[in-house]
């Protein structure tokens, strides 16, 4: 059986757009993982732990085959591959890849809360999701991205478009 899963990636560590594209390249080769659409790139201010370079995010959307265990351990996987290294919480990352999503599966364990829990509360992860969702309501939410995103106090002020990412070749990103 296959979902539909989110996922949000971000860097602001090395070239942060080749991470991006790394990632995404990576899993799109795992067993049981197909990259279905693929948000545009927003410079964001960092989150938490503010005395750091801004971060270059987006988000995808995958069909898989893997259970959320799974997909989580895959991400996992793909992060250490690129040189992710865990010292500082929110703290500076070569990539970071998030489980925002599953279908509308709600899994609520030690290590994976599906939704995501800061999910409805972050303009940098709800802005590029809503340029790869097509489910109206977010699972578990019953309210819109759009609606969350009015919530929002600093009004997407920290999220700015930087541009696109072909993932399926080698080039450059293309800025707008």
């Amino acid at each position: 059986m296959t979902v539909c899963a989110y996922l949000a990636l971000g860097s602001n560590l090395g070239d942060r757009a080749q991470n991006l594209r790394l990632a995404i390249q990576r899993l799109n080769e795992q067993p049981g993982i197909r990259v279905l659409r693929v948000s545009s790139v927003y410079e964001t201010d960092p989150f938490g732990y503010v005395e750091q370079d801004a971060f270059l995010n987006m988000a995808i959307a995958v069909e898989t085959e893997q259970t959320p265990d799974q997909l989580l351990d895959t991400a996992l996987s793909v992060e250490r591959e690129l040189g992710r290294v865990r010292t500082v919480r929110w703290g500076p990352r070569t990539i970071d890849i998030d489980l925002l999503l599953y279908g509308t599966s709600r899994v609520s364990q030690d290590n994976l809360m599906i939704p995501h829990p800061g999910l409805s509360a972050r303009a940098f992860v709800l802005v590029p999701l809503r340029d790869v969702w097509e489910g109206g309501v977010l699972p578990e939410h019953n309210q819109t991205i759009d609606h969350y995103l009015s919530l929002l106090v600093e009004d997407h002020k920290g999220v700015r478009e930087w541009g696109a990412i072909n993932w399926e070749i080698e080039s450059g990103p293309s800025e707008s």
